[in-house]
């Protein structure tokens, strides 16, 4: 999650967390009610989107949590990161007490003159017993 501006977000417990802009802090607060509407929705994918790939524990009585990262291919050269990065989140989620059950990708194709494609791969953590 490089370069997500620090804020409260849902952390899949039914609480909030502050995300400081580099790592989750141990500071929670119950959950803003949620607005309806066009804006609701958009405030909740956004949140969803920032806090996807930061290791979470699931929703109360939850055996199972979801995260996304989104990839991006370079053009030219070497060195994407892709691969550390899946690690970091993977070794985040089981060092919650996680196992990866599924992994999926899907690409989105070129995002413009050197910009490389880019893959989002959704993960689906099992909670071990």
């Amino acid at each position: 999650m490089a370069n997500a501006a620090a804020g409260w977000y849902d952390d899949g417990t039914g609480k909030e967390r502050w995300w400081d802009g580099e790592a989750w802090t141990e500071t929670t607060r119950d959950k803003a009610p949620e607005g309806g509407g066009v804006s609701g929705m958009i405030g909740r994918a956004q949140a969803d989107a920032v806090s996807g790939a930061q290791p979470r524990p699931g929703a109360a009585g939850a055996s199972y949590v979801v995260l996304q990262v989104v990839l991006k291919e370079k053009m030219w050269g070497s060195g994407s990161n892709n691969l550390t990065e899946l690690e970091r989140v993977i070794n985040g989620q089981a060092a919650l007490g996680y196992r990866l059950h599924t992994i999926t990708t899907a690409s989105s194709g070129t995002g413009g003159l050197g910009g490389g494609d880019r893959i989002q791969a959704t993960m689906v953590f099992e909670r071990l017993t």
